[in-house]
This record gives C-alpha cells, sequence and structure tokens, in this order.
C-alpha cells in the first residue's frame, strides 16, 4: 500500500515510547504505602484525584492532574515533550505545538508558591522535570 514516510516513522517513533517507558516503569518513583505520591512537599492522590502544595490543595483540570501526577512520578527525570504527549494525550502534536508548554504554564501558576523554589523546570529544546528541591 502507499504510505506516507513521516507517518511511519511517527509510529515507530510511538512504538519506541512505548518500549523506553515500560523499561523506564522500573525507575519510576513508586507511589507510597497509602498510594500517595510525595515530591518535597507537593503530595497526589492519584486514587482521589487530589494534589496538595504543602498545606494547600490545589484544584487541577484532568489534563493538569495527569501530567502533574506523571511528572512527580518521575521526579528527577527529564520527559522529553514527545513521552509526555504521548503518555498524557495519546499522541504527538507535532513540532509546532505549544499545547504542551500551556499546561505547564497553568500547572506552575497554580503551584508556585513566594518565597519556594519552582516544582517544575524547563530544559529548553529537551523537556521537563520535576525538581522537589
Amino acid at each position: 500500500k502507499p504510505f506516507e514516510v513521516d507517518e511511519v516513522f511517527a509510529r515507530l517513533r510511538a512504538l519506541l515510547r512505548r518500549v523506553d517507558k515500560a523499561v523506564a516503569a522500573g525507575g519510576a518513583a513508586i507511589d507510597g504505602p497509602d498510594g500517595v505520591v510525595r515530591a518535597g512537599d507537593l503530595h497526589i492522590d492519584p486514587g482521589a484525584r487530589r494534589a496538595w502544595r504543602g498545606p494547600r490543595e490545589v484544584e487541577l483540570t484532568r489534563t493538569e492532574f495527569d501530567l502533574l501526577h506523571l511528572l512527580a512520578r518521575n521526579e528527577g527525570i527529564v520527559l522529553d515533550h514527545a513521552t509526555i504527549y504521548d503518555r498524557i494525550w495519546g499522541y504527538d502534536f507535532g513540532p509546532n505545538s505549544k499545547n504542551l508548554a500551556v499546561y505547564v504554564g497553568y500547572l506552575r501558576r497554580k503551584l508556585d508558591v513566594p518565597g519556594a523554589p519552582p516544582l517544575i523546570h524547563t530544559l529548553r529544546g529537551v523537556g521537563y522535570v520535576l525538581r522537589a528541591s
């Protein structure tokens, strides 16, 4: 059948990310015994879909929660744009998409506390990482 080379490469990248995800799962942060993911003063309860920064509960949309949970479970690990797009939205929006940057901005506005270090860091041209310290 005729096919688009770009589509074949996109499908191969998606397959490789799934393999990388399965391999990386062994190194990802494990939920605590109560199921809560902790990173510094950030606490995420995936079962209840609730998150707190210190004593303050943070109201998050579905996508914001999923993105924060992904970053927190992989604390200290840089996640590239393609991996985040695949894990949160199920596909890559393409190199010109600003969708991810918009959601990271939403999270930063909701999470960052004056006087406290930011949680989410940008590695320009690579991706994002959550660092609690």
